[in-house]
């Protein structure tokens, strides 16, 4: 069965970002420390959040006053309800949200006392977002100004979005979980916005096969061998227009033909970092729709990721534009 699930508050009034991703409800466990393999550990009473990077990046955006819609499906049940109430809480438009095909997707995410968290995600309903229906919500992207997608949902679906895009609307591309992306996709890209463990897999382990990150925590760009520099440098190779890589506490890097820029991230006491990622990317792209360039948007959008850090769990979590910290000088 495949309908839509209802119309959010700010329906009919245009749409400055359409997130087309994953709906999934987050299954939190916080613990002492994160089990290793074979390993069991205890941690707290289970608490079950909305989540998915998809809803996540709408309700972010919305949050901070982005009229906002979200093409994505969720199952007919508990999970998918809970979901649906939180988009229409946010002010989302939820008319291209669909129901059932699979029960809704579920992510079950452990958090340590760092705030870092390790993350499985169960796709579920995710995985039965088709072409089929970025066809069908043609309307929805035309009247958008950018357009948002991750890869929590079916590749050849991501490939649709970037074929349909409107002349004149802006593609940005999470690819997270990361996997490889085909020439066109990559070719519309504007910005493609990844972390360092994603822009590793993208580049087939390092630039310059300097392999994955070495133990130890590490501001990125700080140690010997290749940097965030390097690393924008050989994804604009790759052929998106333009690329951000996220640094965590260290800010981001925006970068583009004409050279790269690194934006510093307000200092704060992180919680849980659960949703930071989905809250800067929300942030950066509605930006953009509003026409700011790169490294403005960007110098926004790590104050939200910034105060997305500092409460548990994803959604709730997300600021409005009046609980942002000071922008760094």
């Amino acid at each position: 069965m495949s309908e839509a699930a209802g119309t959010g508050e700010r329906a009919g009034h245009g749409t400055e970002l359409l997130v087309v991703g994953s709906a999934n409800a987050d299954l939190v466990v916080a613990v002492d420390r994160r089990p290793g393999p074979g390993e069991t550990v205890l941690g707290s009473d289970l608490v079950v959040h909305p989540g998915g990077k998809g809803a996540n990046q709408a309700v972010a955006a919305a949050r901070l006053g982005a009229r906002t819609a979200l093409l994505a499906r969720v199952g007919d049940d508990a999970h998918g309800r809970l979901l649906l109430e939180s988009q229409r809480a946010a002010g989302v438009d939820t008319s291209a949200v669909l129901t059932g095909g699979a029960p809704t997707g579920v992510a079950l995410i452990t958090v340590d006392p760092s705030g870092d968290n390790s993350i499985v995600v169960s796709p579920g309903a995710n995985a039965r977002l088709r072409p089929a229906d970025v066809r069908a919500a043609g309307g929805l992207l035309a009247r958008a100004r950018v357009v948002s997608v991750q890869l929590e949902i079916p590749p050849e679906t991501v490939a649709e979005v970037a074929r349909a895009l409107p002349a004149g609307t802006r593609l940005v591309l999470n690819p997270s979980p990361p996997a490889a992306l085909p020439p066109d996709v990559l070719a519309v890209c504007d910005p493609l916005v990844l972390n360092e463990h994603e822009a590793r897999v993208l580049l087939g382990g390092g630039v310059g096969g300097s392999g994955g990150p070495g133990p130890g925590p590490q501001v990125p760009g700080s140690g010997p061998g290749p940097g965030p520099e390097d690393w924008a440098r050989g994804l604009l190779a790759l052929g998106p227009r333009s690329v951000v890589v996220t640094l965590g506490a260290a800010g981001a890097l925006v970068a583009g033909p004409a050279g790269g820029e690194r934006v510093p991230s307000p200092r704060v006491r992180a919680v849980d970092t659960t949703g930071a990622g989905d809250a800067f990317t929300a942030a950066l792209a509605w930006r953009l729709g509003l026409g700011e360039d790169l490294a403005t948007a960007a110098r926004f959008a790590v104050r939200v990721g910034a105060a997305a850090v500092t409460r548990p769990g994803a959604q709730q979590s997300f600021p409005t534009a009046d609980e942002l910290p000071p922008a760094t000088p």
